[in-house]
């Protein structure tokens, strides 16, 4: 099972979509800001968009190539689209939006639609209009009538864009269970926690091209690049001078760090993301490496998270003044450590 993906689109004189990808996952997330291309890519894949140029192919069967004149229409790619906001007919009942696709008498349509009814938990909501149910019971409606369809590849454009906050997770639970055995998923986000829980893989875009693309915990761990890192939520990013083959410079917080790894050649960055410090109640008896005394600048508290913003205390210069970002649990400690550790191993070392 696999989505293969080498287009060319010239959307308009300031934006190109020229990305490629293979997808062997289960759930494709495309993770990047807004308007760098995720809608269009679905698009095209569907055939909502055609590209001026490339190869789109399902398991092996082509739905677009440019070089060899195919170009199918959407109805038969076989490819179910759920869109931003969920595109339901608002004057048709739940009964007829799920099965529009169909060309069924009503007591047969209320036959083929009961098994998708009972699954999305809409019995008894078959005769209400998109106007009267809850966001999260349009979306089921919609991915019911995709679904119905049995498509070969399920496309998502930010499925929970339009949800608040406790029904978007409440509907990423349930929709893990629900697409459970569909097995060829791409999923449109610029949320990097939706991408990391519901995506096996990733694919970061920016500007209509491909960043970085992989598994998304190994994507998360080491994302190469300073703007994949950035786009991954990584808050805390330096420029480097090397001091050793595993040992660095980091010029923004007056740092000097060790690495686990020797430090490549092309690595021009440091980076630290917000959870990875670590508490130090006590001074070390000896000179210790990787840590830093806060000078606190800020402090936030949000729902379960406090978020400290500080600066390296003993960093000298104004050159080395920057502020870095350390979330942690708002229920672990009582007080403020005077120091944190910055373990070697979760140093992100990063090319421009």
């Amino acid at each position: 099972m696999s989505i293969q993906v080498s287009i060319r689109k010239q959307a308009s004189r300031q934006f190109c979509l020229q990305t490629a990808f293979e997808s062997p996952y289960a759930c494709l997330g495309i993770l990047g800001a807004s308007g760098c291309g995720k809608s269009m890519t679905l698009k095209c894949i569907a055939g909502i968009e055609t590209p001026d140029e490339g190869h789109i192919a399902v398991n092996g069967r082509v739905l677009f190539d440019s070089s060899r004149k195919i170009n199918l229409k959407p109805q038969e790619r076989r490819v179910g689209y759920l869109f931003q906001n969920y595109a339901l007919f608002p004057r048709m009942t739940v009964l007829d939006n799920i099965t529009a696709a169909l060309s069924l008498a009503k007591g047969e349509k209320l036959h083929q639609a009961r098994p998708w009814l009972e699954r999305f938990g809409l019995t008894g909501l078959e005769s209400r209009y998109p106007r009267q149910l809850s966001g999260g019971q349009q979306q089921r409606v919609a991915l019911a009538r995709m679904l119905m369809l049995a498509p070969e590849c399920i496309l998502l454009d930010e499925p929970f864009s339009a949800l608040d906050t406790h029904l978007r997770e409440q509907m990423q639970v349930q929709l893990l269970d629900i697409l459970e055995f569909h097995k060829d998923i791409i999923m449109v986000t610029h949320s990097r926690d939706e991408a990391y829980r519901l995506c096996d893989g990733l694919l970061v875009m920016d500007q209509g091209r491909c960043l970085a693309q992989g598994p998304t915990k190994a994507l998360f761990q080491d994302p190469v690049s300073v703007l994949v890192a950035q786009i991954t939520g990584c808050k805390n990013i330096s420029p480097l001078r090397r001091t050793g083959a595993q040992e660095l410079y980091a010029q923004d917080w007056g740092l000097t760090l060790r690495t686990a790894v020797p430090i490549e050649d092309a690595v021009t960055h440091v980076g630290i993301r917000a959870h990875d410090f670590q508490p130090v109640w006590e001074a070390p008896q000896s000179e210790g490496y990787n840590l830093v005394r806060m000078a606190i600048t800020r402090r936030t508290e949000e729902p379960f998270e406090e978020v400290l913003l500080f600066t390296n205390q003993d960093a000298s210069g104004p050159e080395a003044r920057g502020e870095l970002w350390w979330k942690y649990s708002k229920y672990l400690y009582r007080q403020i450590p005077p120091r944190l550790f910055i373990p070697p191993e979760a140093l992100l070392l990063l090319r421009p």
